[in-house]
Formats: C-alpha cells, structure tokens, sequence
C-alpha cells in the first residue's frame, strides 16, 4: 500500500509539474485574485487528476479503447476551448485598467472558479490517456489490491493538489510585488502561453 502511494506521488507530480494550460490560468488568476481564487482552481484541476486516475485504476483497458473513438474529438473540442480563453484573457488584460485590484471571490465565486477548472482540465485527453497508460504499464507492480488502488489514486490526487497551490502561492506572492503595468504584461504572456498551447494540441 506504501508503495502504491508513492507511485501514485510520481504520478500525480508527473501529470501536473509540465507546463500547460491550467498552470498558467492559475498563476494569472492569483495575480489578480489572490489566492483563495486560485487556490479554488488548483482545487478543481486537481480533482479531475483524482477522477481520471481512479477512472483509469478502474477500467484502464476499457478506457484505452473508447479512446480511440473518441479521443480525436476531445482533442479538438480542447484546443478549441483554449484558443477561446486565450483570446478572452488577452481582451481582458487589454480591458481592465488594473488587473489585481479587484477583490476577492465570495464563497459562491469561489464554487464557480472550482467547477470552471474542474470543468476546463475534464477536457484534456492528456490526462485521462496518461494515467490508463501508466496503470496499464504498471501491472503487476502491487496494484492489484483495492487498497493500492485507493493508495495510489489519493497519492496522485495529493501531489497534483500541492503542485497546484505551489502555483497559486507563487501567483499571490508575486500580486503584492509586481506594479499593475507589470501584472497586465504577465496576463498577456499568459494569453501568448494558452493559445500557443491550444494550437500545439492542433498540430499534434
């Protein structure tokens, strides 16, 4: 059960660390609202890995076949999905005279960020066909027992969750140091990130 834990750590670090969409909206989002709203989406990105990961755990074969008919579109619809929120984060930059004066969520906001970020990270393929290739890939290793199951799927979860509100804690630091000028820039860059990512996903 131990080791299934930590395969589930490694596996949950190697889902969320690489660069990628989520990653930048959630630093963009601490920039301009600290990091309860950013702590919120790092929240929901990483339980859909918690979704996938136990999805996988559970019908890895199956999943790997519906995939194959399926995945093609999903591929689409994602990059589609990014191309349209780069261009609404780069028309927002351009539109708000001051990024990060606005305040925080309240609680209901804070539910929205959650199942928006939930939502957006459910639309990535990459996740749901990495965590079905490494289980399958790790047959045979220990996790065959439900308790390894459940160990290695928590593990996961906890690794992307931490990883996420690293990002969020670097994004609120870097909200009270950086000039408005600055933290529009960033917003901007972030813009440039996700829609260069969107077309990757296209071109793939």
């Amino acid at each position: 059960m131990g080791r299934a834990f930590v395969q589930g750590i490694v596996a949950g670090y190697g889902i969320a660390i690489p660069v990628g969409a989520i990653a930048v909206l959630i630093v963009d989002l601490a920039l301009r609202r600290g990091f309860p709203a950013a702590a919120a989406a790092g929240a929901g990105a990483a339980s859909a890995d918690l979704l996938y990961a136990a999805l996988a755990m559970l019908a890895g074969s199956a999943i790997a076949a519906a995939l194959e008919a399926v995945g093609e579109r999903m591929r689409l619809l994602s990059a589609v999905v990014l191309l349209g929120i780069a261009v609404w984060l780069g028309a927002r930059a351009l539109r708000e005279p001051a990024p990060a004066e606005a305040s925080g969520p309240e609680r209901g906001g804070l539910l929205r960020i959650f199942s928006g970020f939930l939502g957006l990270t459910l639309l990535n393929p990459v996740t749901i066909v990495y965590f079905t290739a490494l289980i399958l890939g790790l047959r045979g290793e220990g996790l065959e027992a439900g308790s390894a199951k459940v160990a290695f799927v928590i593990g996961a979860f906890l690794a992307s969750l931490s990883w996420q509100w690293l990002l969020a804690g670097a994004g609120s630091v870097l909200r009270h140091r950086l000039p408005a000028g600055a933290r529009r820039v960033t917003s901007l860059l972030g813009s440039g990130i996700v829609a260069l990512l969107a077309l990757r996903i296209l071109l793939s």
